[in-house]
Order: structure tokens, then sequence, then C-alpha cells
């Protein structure tokens, strides 16, 4: 591959990455509203999900994560971390890969943590990694159609849910997730 090769992919995937950046930061009330919507879609999507919100010791809603890229790939999102119904940390969450990756979409992400101890070792860890920091059960919305509560054995479960979009290659596996500051 020549230079003038190289600098073209390499200009696609910084034009890809920057597209997947947020333009303006949320407020905690606008996060609220869309981790509100994005749990509801959730519940009619994935029907055992409910079930699964009240069994676990904390949810993470991260709606409207955009993803996009050209062999260099990037998504970012931002949600809430809840325990019962209420908001404990504002969470960001992004990922960035290398390889055969075209395409772009948004989607929605659910993690659930079904023991105490998954979820203080993900407030208490800046940077948590998915994947690395927690055994990790990953369920499409498509893939999950028999999966139940009864199935998942996993300390952490992430369902993702309500793409649009195409992208081809796409894996949220070391995804980071980091608290946010907002009021």
């Amino acid at each position: 591959m020549n230079n003038w090769t190289r600098r073209g992919v390499l200009a696609a995937g910084a034009a890809s990455l920057s597209a997947c950046t947020v333009g303006n930061v949320q407020s905690a009330g606008q996060i609220e509203r869309d981790v509100a919507a994005a749990r509801a879609l959730l519940y009619r999507s994935v029907p055992w999900s409910q079930q699964l919100a009240d069994q676990a010791a904390g949810s993470l809603i991260i709606p409207n994560i955009i993803e996009g890229g050209f062999v260099i790939s990037g998504a970012y999102g931002e949600g809430a971390l809840q325990v019962g119904e209420a908001t404990v940390d504002y969470i960001s969450m992004s990922a960035a890969a290398i390889g055969f990756q075209i395409g772009a979409q948004s989607f929605n992400q659910a993690l659930f943590f079904l023991t105490q101890e998954s979820l203080r070792q993900f407030r208490i860890t800046d940077g948590w990694e998915l994947g690395v920091d927690a055994e990790v059960a990953i369920l499409e919305d498509g893939a999950s159609v028999g999966a139940s509560t009864n199935t998942v054995s996993r300390p952490v479960v992430s369902i993702v849910f309500g793409q649009r979009g195409l992208i081809v290659g796409a894996s949220l596996e070391g995804a980071k997730y980091s608290r946010l500051i907002r009021s």
C-alpha cells in the first residue's frame, strides 16, 4: 500500500471517529429523559428484561449510542446508573477499534449488575472495561429471544437494543465506562 493510500485510510478513519463525538454535552435532565424512554423501549422489545431489572442490584442504561467507522471505528454515549429508581451516577461509554468495520448505527445498551459485588466493582473502577473487568453475558435483542432470567449466569448482563443503521464487523468488547459530572 503506498503512502497516499495509507493516508487516505487514516483520514477516513479519523473522519469516522470525529462523527461519533457528541457535539453538545447533555444535561442531567436530558440524560434522565433519554434513559426513561430507552428503558420503556427495552421493556417492550425484550419482555424478560423487566424481571431482570427487578432482580438486579443496579442497572446502567445508555441511550442513543452513536457508532461509526471505516476501518477505524468509534462509539460514544451517555447514560445513568440506577439503583432501584434512583440515579446514583452519570456514565459515559466509549469504544474504539481498528479492523474490518464499515458503516454507522445508533443503538441503546443496558447493563444489569446482578450481584452487589459486580455493582461495587463497577462503581469503584473508573474506566471499567466491558468483558475485561467482569464476566459479562452480551445479548442483542434479536439474539436474546431464547434467553431469560433463568438462563443468564454471569454477574453482569449487557443487552443491546433498538439498533438503527448498519455497521459491519462492530463489537462493544473493550468498551470503557467512566463517571460523568452532570448537573
